[in-house]
């Protein structure tokens, strides 16, 4: 049996089906989630005092952990990364027109 391969587009949710656009942004929250995600964990930090520096509920700091990425905008996850001291820069690639 043959196997059908795909190449990849660089973007998974773009592989998954979502819109150009949609899939653009998705990454982009995935990118910023991550990033919070292991500066939380490098510092070992609890939950609670997470939810204390970003101001937010240790429920939220738990959809965030749980990587919850539809309840999050791109200007939320922005806030925290400020609120625990990282500054966030955003590169633009130009590509090809499709």
């Amino acid at each position: 049996m043959k196997l059908k391969i795909t190449p990849s587009t660089g973007n998974v949710f773009r592989d998954l089906g979502f819109r150009r656009e949609e899939a653009e942004h998705l990454l982009v929250r995935a990118d910023l989630m991550i990033q919070i995600q292991k500066l939380i964990a490098s510092r070992r930090l609890k939950q609670k005092a997470v939810a204390k520096t970003l101001g937010v509920t240790q429920p939220r700091v738990s959809d965030l952990l749980r990587g919850r990425i539809d309840l999050f905008s791109t200007d939320a996850l922005i806030d925290m990364l400020a609120r625990l001291g990282a500054t966030v820069r955003l590169t633009i690639k130009v590509r090809r027109a499709a």
